[in-house]
């Protein structure tokens, strides 16, 4: 819990602060309890303000990736507004805010003329999320335009890193451990007839026709194993449909999974335990979650211990 100290000092930064925020409406699966205290932050100056009083944060972004506990998230919850999800244009790069959400910066940047942000086509998350997971699709992947990161440190720190230096790989980066993304430069150029803008449309065409979006989800659940994919193999394993109360595996995609109605955090937790656990039996494959668990769930909330070998590593 915070003290009565730590949160004049937040409120020193000029931060905006809401105690026992919450969250159900700003996470994709549209369950989960509150944050302790939301922090919203509009400057660079008051994100260091906060990373100089905390030194663990979690940043929500849109919430489309995550699985927030039903009892809420403790200590400070970030978001990202103003200036840190804003957008600079250049010639030949952008500077991101990282609080600046995937779509809005593909219209944006589709106004200018401009390429170079289409690995992110139909993603729903935020500029930070992004860098942080290397999100991408068939289009590509953050780290195939990303050029530089500018991060927070605990302390208040400002860092650029190199595209390199932020170690990145199949959904995954390794930044500096407690980092807060406030910005990435990207690659741009020119496209002036919107030939990139039609193959992007063609892509989301085929990938609405193939991906259940009428029900709250995370997209999909499981990084894809090298040379297969998570939903084939789910669907081989049988496990499309299978649910554990208000939490379904979805009939059209395998790697969806869906809030039916009314389904709890925990509910969802046991669906995705359940479904490593049964590819995992039957072919061998440990699956690696792309979902982030956030809030205190105690040891191993995803399920190696619960009837898979932690001996196996992840596909």
């Amino acid at each position: 819990m915070l003290s009565d100290d730590v949160i004049t000092a937040l409120g020193a930064t000029g931060a905006k602060l809401t105690p026992q925020a919450s969250l159900t409406r700003k996470a994709y699966w549209k369950c989960g309890g509150p944050a302790e205290l939301l922090v919203e932050v509009k400057t660079l100056a008051q994100l260091q303000g906060v990373m100089a009083v905390v030194d663990r944060v979690t940043v929500l972004g849109r919430g489309s990736n995550a699985l927030i506990h039903d009892a809420g998230i403790s200590g400070v919850v970030l978001l990202l507004k103003g200036e840190l999800a804003a957008l600079e244009i250049a010639e030949d790069h952008a500077w991101v805010g990282a609080g600046m959400k995937l779509n809005a910066l593909l219209n944006r940047l589709d106004q200018a003329g401009m390429a170079g942000a289409e690995p992110f086509s139909g993603v729903p998350g935020t500029m930070g999320g992004a860098v942080v997971m290397n999100a991408g699709t068939r289009l590509g992947e953050a780290k195939d335009r990303i050029e530089s990161v500018e991060v927070v440190l605990p302390g208040g720190a400002v860092v650029t890193l190199t595209a390199e230096e932020c170690g990145f790989s199949y959904r995954h980066s390794a930044l500096p451990a407690g980092a807060v993304v406030s910005r990435a430069k990207i690659a741009l150029s020119p496209d002036p007839d919107g030939a990139r803008m039609v193959q992007r449309e063609g892509f989301l065409v085929r990938r609405k026709a193939t991906q259940p979006l009428d029900k709250p989800s995370c997209g999909s659940t499981f990084t894809n194993p090298e040379g297969d994919s998570a939903g084939r193999l789910l669907d081989a394993c049988g496990l499309k449909g299978h649910r554990i109360g208000g939490a379904v595996i979805s009939e059209l995609h395998a790697n969806f999974f869906l809030n039916d109605g009314g389904a709890s955090s925990e509910e969802l937790r046991q669906l995705i335990v359940h479904a490593r656990r049964v590819v995992y039996q039957q072919t061998g494959v440990l699956l690696r979650p792309e979902v982030k668990l956030l809030g205190d769930w105690g040891p191993d909330p995803l399920g190696v211990d619960e009837g898979c070998a932690d001996s196996v590593q992840p596909g």
